[in-house]
């Protein structure tokens, strides 16, 4: 029925306004079926950050931003999901138009700006559903105007530590001025240090809440390798590589809606991100996991990224092409390579190719 429903609706989604499509998606959602959904192959069960996921696909932050769909995108087949971006007030975002389809390339652009219903509306839908199981991590960032950026994350790791399974402290987002300065090592050592002794402060009450960091593709090497250290400094329990990229590859046809600003995803930013995550990987030295996002199109492309280091991956802009049947494809994939591989688990995969890419030439 799911798989029906997919088909018919993705001509009609493609033919709207881009935000107009993801609004009617989100709100579709609770046509969901409410039945368990099949249980994953044992070989895709993953642990990791302390939590237990039933496969390694997820959805990527963007796509429920309020909250407001978690339970039926877990039961669409998700190992996990990832809402927000949530900032402690609401904001509208940025002016639209504010996304764009490069449909040529299998691409999107998008300049939203963390346009969310803020912190309150997010927090009691969560609570609502807390006792309703499954991997449900919040992506939190900073309001546009905050005089104390810093602070917003500190109040959203109190706001909810005690429904979130983990969250991601998104610091490279390109569509809020000045945002991605925080992963600048002596922003992000004070950031972190603040984030990091919040989570601890509210552990009596919430127990442990893992906390990952999320990282532009953008950045030099110096920088990454700052950024690793800082997060192996503080302890952090992971990292995602990465957001989206404010470059343009020149291999780009649909050059005049390359044009727009914002940050680039899908299919265009996969070798890039993949490049990044392999960097990540060979730094990080084992000390946390990774998740790794950006082009995941095809279970070519979601094991590339286990093997480039990605403990887990997730997926969003591939779905705008493809459909939700491209995580029952990924997830069929991933078993078909760890039984040719005759593996029991992923486990084995992760980063097996990782000093290969960072040896390759950069991606133009």
């Amino acid at each position: 029925m799911i798989g029906f429903f997919d088909r018919l609706s993705r001509p009609l989604l493609r033919a709207l306004d881009p935000e107009d499509a993801h609004m009617l998606a989100l709100k579709a959602m609770r046509l969901v079926p409410r039945v368990r959904p099949v249980a994953d192959p044992p070989e895709l069960k993953v642990r990791a950050f302390g939590l237990n996921f039933p496969n390694p696909i997820g959805l990527a932050a963007g796509f429920d931003k309020d909250a407001i769909a978690p339970d039926a995108l877990l039961r669409l087949g998700f190992g996990f999901v990832e809402i927000g971006t949530i900032t402690p007030r609401p904001q509208a975002g940025n002016p639209k138009p504010r996304v764009f389809r490069l449909e040529a390339d299998g691409g999107v652009i998008n300049r939203l700006g963390f346009n969310n219903g803020g912190a309150a509306a997010a927090l009691a839908r969560l609570a609502a559903r807390a006792n309703a199981g499954g991997v449900v991590g919040v992506n939190i960032g900073a309001n546009r105007d905050s005089t104390d950026r810093a602070e917003d994350y500190v109040r959203l790791i109190e706001t909810f530590a005690a429904v979130a399974s983990y969250f991601t402290v998104n610091v490279s987002s390109p569509n809020t001025p000045g945002l991605r300065n925080l992963q600048q090592a002596e922003a992000l050592d004070d950031l972190l240090a603040r984030v990091i002794d919040a989570r601890e402060r509210v552990r009596p009450r919430a127990g442990p809440t893992p906390v990952l960091v999320k990282i532009a593709p953008d950045l030099s090497l110096s920088d990454l390798d700052d950024i690793v250290g800082v997060a192996r400094k503080h302890r952090v329990d992971g990292m995602i590589v990465s957001n989206t990229t404010i470059t343009r590859p020149a291999s780009l046809r649909e050059q005049e809606k390359a044009r727009e600003a914002g940050g680039l995803s899908g299919r265009p930013v996969f070798k890039l991100s993949t490049r990044m995550l392999a960097e990540t990987f060979v730094r990080a030295e084992s000390q946390f996991p990774l998740i790794g996002v950006g082009g995941i199109d095809s279970s070519a492309t979601a094991i590339a990224k286990i093997k480039a280091g990605a403990t887990l991956v997730q997926v969003y802009s591939g779905l705008v092409y493809r459909g939700i049947g491209l995580v029952s494809e990924i997830k069929s994939g991933i078993v078909a390579a760890i039984k040719r591989g005759h593996r029991d688990s992923l486990a084995a995969m992760v980063g097996a190719d990782a000093a290969d890419i960072t040896a390759e030439s950069w991606p133009a």
